[in-house]
């Protein structure tokens, strides 16, 4: 049996009361002792040293599982049970993040909570507008391997194949790195050729090949040769071709398991983009050869596109038949939203300042922190933090608003402030922005939500009353939306 959750839900397992039936609850699952032992030794699964894909909260007569921050589908320990989580937000969580922002942190006010069903109404992501997105840009596509991790040492998980989110995801990555490809141009290189040559010799003589095409068949002006070419055919060009027919295969017979009809009708753009460019090119490539292959600075696309599609090879098991079937198995795999929200706002940024590309500084590190983002631009330079999961308690809130502020007073970014303007006063207090996802567009002022993401407008907005965080000073909040399926 699987446990199906939305992002930050929990679900409950109680040993159950001997003469209790066993039985299966709505966010909740009764277990005799013998069936609830089993849960003894499940463990939190850690996706990177400060984050957890779910966590495990145990006491003597029960276990509860909270999904995190990530979307995906892995094995509950030695359990035989599986966890799947679905890039779902609830509507009101957005209104209450607001809310806590506004209010200080030792106020006796509690927000509102929300509790009607309008409120409690949850919403999927479209998790993949996002990355078709991200990917369209080199500056923010070179990132995107970091928000998916997959188990390929654990066992395969069987689902449906409508319920498969690893898959269009990987196909959605794929692309994009084939489209940057094509359109620089496809990479040239030499590559052993074998033909049978009439009245010449070309290269070295295959003798067996030679006397078996050859000389038994009494063709004595022909000789059988493998000489070096130089051109687009070789085996880097040949493996993405292969992955190219896998994922046209899957687009056709799955069309259906894209979130909107936009998201495929951009996919098969992309697809018949860069089919023309491999109409002369071979598919038969070995993976295993790939091994040899010399990266190539001026390529670095290849590399990327190459992993990619052995991820993809790997996943429908080099069988490009199981593409078509309706029961699939998928290997566990956690997708990092969190991360995909934070560099889908560094790709708005990215898209609508693109002469100000220096002055924007992704992941900017030092001293073991790392900033989202930092604007060091002359008249506009901030601290960004971006905030996907929207926090349950003030107090959390209010310590995630001072580690942005502490940001702000870090010597490294006040020097690289001093470095872009000469005029920086290092006395000066830096503005501080928190940007948070909105999926409730239609019943909100649109002075709170951001659509224009030039730095001068982001600037702009601090001075609207309802965009700045009263209890702080120079810290304001600012709320974007996020495509979700209808």
């Amino acid at each position: 049996m699987g446990i199906l959750l939305s992002e930050h839900k929990s679900f409950l397992i109680r040993r159950g009361i001997p003469e209790e039936s066993v039985a299966d609850l709505q966010g909740e699952l009764h277990l005799d002792d013998e069936s609830f032992q089993l849960f003894d030794t499940l463990e939190s699964k850690p996706f990177n040293h400060r984050s957890f894909s779910f966590s495990v909260v145990k006491g003597e007569n029960h276990c509860e599982i909270k999904a995190d921050y990530f979307v995906g589908i892995d094995w509950l320990g030695k359990t035989g049970r599986t966890i799947y989580v679905e890039p779902k937000m609830n509507v009101g969580l957005s209104e209450y993040f607001r809310n806590c922002l506004n209010s200080e942190e030792n106020s006796t006010e509690s927000p509102e909570e929300f509790t009607s069903q309008e409120k409690a109404a949850t919403r999927e992501v479209n998790y993949l507008t996002i990355l078709l997105d991200i990917m369209s840009l080199p500056e923010t596509s070179r990132y995107s391997k970091d928000v998916v991790q997959v188990d390929w040492k654990a066992p395969p998980i069987t689902i449906d194949q409508k319920d498969d989110r690893l898959t269009p995801f990987l196909i959605v990555q794929f692309l994009q790195h084939l489209k940057t490809i094509v359109r620089k141009g496809l990479k040239k290189s030499y590559y052993k050729a074998q033909e049978n040559l009439n009245s010449k010799v070309k290269g070295k003589v295959l003798v067996g090949q030679h006397i078996k095409k050859n000389v038994f068949k009494n063709r004595l002006t022909s000789t059988f040769c493998e000489f070096q070419v130089f051109g687009e055919d070789h085996l880097e060009n040949r493996f993405l071709k292969k992955v190219l027919e896998f994922v046209a295969s899957y687009i056709g017979n799955n069309s259906s398991l894209f979130p909107s009809e936009s998201d495929v009708s951009a996919i098969k753009d992309i697809l018949n983009y860069c089919r023309p460019a491999f109409e002369h090119i071979r598919s038969d490539a070995d993976e295993y050869q790939l091994k040899n292959i010399k990266k190539n600075p001026f390529f670095n696309e290849y590399g990327e596109a190459i992993r990619i599609g052995q991820l993809i090879l790997k996943r429908f098991s080099y069988n490009i038949t199981k593409t078509t079937q309706k029961k699939i198995e998928t290997p566990p795999f956690w997708i990092d939203m969190p991360g995909l929200f934070e560099l889908y706002f560094y790709y708005q940024l990215i898209k609508a300042n693109p002469k100000d590309k220096q002055f924007i500084h992704y992941q900017f590190s030092t001293y073991g922190n790392h900033l989202d983002i930092l604007i060091s631009k002359p008249g506009c330079e901030m601290v960004i933090d971006t905030k996907y999961k929207l926090k349950y308690t003030k107090s959390h809130i209010h310590k995630d608003i001072r580690q942005v502020s502490g940001y702000s007073r870090l010597k490294k970014v006040i020097n690289e402030l001093k470095s872009k303007n000469d005029a920086w006063d290092e006395n000066q207090i830096m503005d501080c922005l928190i940007i948070y996802p909105h999926l409730d567009s239609e019943n909100v002022h649109s002075s709170t939500l951001l659509s224009d993401f030039s730095l001068e407008n982001i600037k702009r907005q601090f001075e609207k009353t309802e965009n700045q965080i009263a209890a702080y000073h120079k810290v304001f909040k600012l709320g974007i939306g996020l495509p979700v399926i209808s």
